[in-house]
């Protein structure tokens, strides 16, 4: 039998728990940025196998503004209400 592939453990990860890009990195042993690009496909698997792909969104932490529109995965790179960037990181979670 043949190891899982990375987008398999994601989905396996993701649907034990609620995680972020950078727990999934650490995980997975990859660059964030992969984590994104991976993150996209597992998306739409999840959702044509009519699974649940739940989204967190980031959040400021400085004025508390809740990126909730916001359908890209990609961490956003500042406020828009504030202009800060201290932003906590979207998770994700699969039901």
């Amino acid at each position: 039998m043949e190891p899982p592939t990375l987008r398999r453990r994601i989905i396996a990860l993701l649907s034990d728990r609620e995680m972020d890009v950078r727990e999934l990195s650490q995980e997975l042993g990859i660059k964030e940025k992969d984590v994104y690009e991976h993150l996209v496909h597992v998306e739409r698997s999840v959702t044509a196998a009519r699974g649940r792909f739940i989204l967190t969104p980031s959040q400021c932490l400085l004025c508390g503004y809740v990126f909730e529109d916001r359908r890209r995965l990609t961490r956003p790179g500042r406020c828009p209400k504030c202009k800060r960037s201290r932003l906590r990181n979207s998770s994700f979670r699969i039901a």
